[in-house]
């Protein structure tokens, strides 16, 4: 059975800094692509980092590069979302996915909350 677990999130000021992880049971993270994603309060779901499984390369949305950082250790099977310069608009669960092929899988999310 998998197991996806994320943690970290907080409330902060706004310029401040959350590290975010997804940590798994049940899978090694270091085979799929392993996405964060977040959900505002009346707003649809939206991606915010990802990872690849082959070399580590990574992508982020215009909203959040510059700011946020994502990395894996593979020896904790554990993804991290480093975020910096925080900002109102940030405030939103926090989802890890992972993209194992045939089947996807969503941990229970984690708040982060950002005030001016």
């Amino acid at each position: 059975q998998v197991l996806v677990v994320e943690s970290g999130g907080g409330s902060v000021q706004a310029g401040g800094s959350l590290r975010l992880s997804c940590a798994a049971s049940g899978i090694t993270l270091d085979y799929y692509v392993i996405g964060w994603y977040r959900q505002a309060p009346g707003k649809g779901r939206e991606g915010v980092a990802c990872i690849s499984s082959s070399d580590g390369s990574t992508y982020y949305s215009s909203s959040v590069k510059g700011r946020f950082t994502i990395s894996r250790d593979n020896a904790k099977n554990t993804v991290y979302l480093q975020m910096n310069s925080l900002k109102p608009e940030d405030t939103a669960v926090y989802y890890c996915r992972i993209d194992a092929g045939l089947y996807t899988y969503w941990g229970q999310g984690t708040q982060v909350t950002v005030s001016s």
